[in-house]
């Protein structure tokens, strides 16, 4: 039978990437010790208040057609929540639910690009970015950033890149995998960029709410730049809601009204009792949240002292989120064999680097998903990984 060309552009490297944890996984089902550090599902549970406003709902027989768009109790919490923590004034009509800030890229994605346009990306970049505007026929233009600068966008590069055809920028920050935030000042080169060349940003900002130092900055509420920010977020890291797929949209209401269209052809809304649920985790008082921020903190820490003096591997120490990059060019080794090695001679799981984009070659992405104890386990069978690939470098 023949299949569309559409599955032609979704598949591809970012589909590829997640092998080696499936592989992962596969082995912890045979019963070996695995540590499972490649994806980025916290080990925390949903605050118990969260999850009793879903059963509430159930109870009161909330399982029936939500509105398309999202609950308005829980399109005004997140409009509330989203003033609160950005500045930008914005109402409920400028925001749309979907089904996780996957769905949310995926719905501006299509609502924003035409076949044939470019959007501007940072590279290394989430896994997902070039299946989800390859689905649209649009051009991903890579953005190389380095470990070397921190992995943070330089402006100057975003405008070297620019063309006719660009019709978007899109960013994350804190940035995946690296966990690197952009300063005010780069954010306000880049709102200079999108106002001149009429550009449409994307923002990622899933991770904005586990950042442990600086200050985070939504770019929507820069000058010029309310009528072209697409902000997208989640309650998944943020609440340990994963599972729950609840995830946003803020934007103009020009494209929420086009977002709204779309999500009745794909979701015809989500489930009531989960948005019920999530209207709980945006309204209470909920210690689980900074407890769950510093416990992640604490992690990224932990990894950095413990390979501090690792032998081949280099921790680069994140602003936020929930992974760290390590450095292991000296072991010799690409990201992938490192990583395939690490697996199946060490028992931890880990993502190449490539798998973000090649300016990530020689890294790989460690998951803080874990508690101390077998963080501090991993730490040390990297370590062996690490010794034994430079003694061998050493003698050959």
């Amino acid at each position: 039978m023949r299949f569309s060309d559409l599955t032609q552009r979704i598949a591809g490297d970012g589909a590829a990437a997640w092998d080696i944890h499936y592989r992962a996984l596969a082995l912890l089902e045979q019963g070996k010790d695995i540590l499972l550090l490649s994806v980025g599902d916290p080990d925390f549970d949903t605050p118990q208040p969260i999850v009793q406003g879903a059963i509430d709902s159930l109870l009161a027989g909330n399982t029936h057609y939500a509105e398309v768009r999202g609950k308005r109790t829980l399109r005004e919490a997140i409009a509330k929540r989203h003033r609160q923590r950005s500045g930008q004034s914005v109402t409920a009509d400028e925001v749309t639910v979907l089904a996780g800030a996957q769905c949310a890229l995926f719905s501006v994605a299509q609502c924003v690009l035409n076949p044939g346009d470019e959007v501007i990306v940072a590279e290394p970049m989430y896994v997902t970015y070039e299946a989800v505007f390859g689905a649209c026929g649009a051009k991903v233009v890579p953005v190389p950033v380095r470990s070397e600068n921190g992995f943070r966008v330089l402006p100057e590069d975003v405008a070297t890149r620019i063309t006719p055809r660009t019709r978007a920028l899109a960013l994350n920050s804190p940035h995946n995998p690296s966990g690197a935030s952009l300063p005010r000042s780069t954010w306000q080169a880049l709102a200079e960029l999108c106002v001149a060349h009429d550009l449409w940003l994307i923002s990622d900002e899933v991770y904005s709410e586990l950042l442990f130092e600086g200050e985070h900055v939504s770019p929507a509420s820069l000058p010029g730049m309310a009528e072209r920010t697409a902000t997208l977020n989640s309650l998944s890291k943020s609440h340990a809601m994963t599972g729950w797929r609840v995830g946003w949209v803020v934007a103009p209401p020009s494209l929420s009204a086009h977002l709204e269209n779309l999500a009745l052809c794909m979701l015809y809304g989500s489930p009531d009792f989960v948005q019920d649920a999530a209207v709980v985790a945006l309204e209470s008082d909920l210690p689980e949240l900074d407890a769950m921020r510093e416990a992640y903190r604490q992690r990224r820490d932990l990894v950095c002292k413990h390979l501090a003096d690792c032998p081949g591997v280099r921790a680069l120490k994140p602003d936020g989120g929930m992974f760290v990059m390590l450095d292991i060019r000296e072991t010799g080794l690409s990201a992938q064999a490192f990583a395939d090695r690490l697996l199946d001679c060490h028992g931890v799981s880990v993502l190449a680097g490539e798998a973000f984009g090649p300016s990530a070659a020689g890294h790989i992405r460690l998951g803080l998903v874990v508690g101390p104890e077998p963080l501090r386990d991993a730490c040390q069978r990297i370590a062996r990984c690490a010794h034994e690939l430079m003694e061998a470098r050493l003698h050959a």
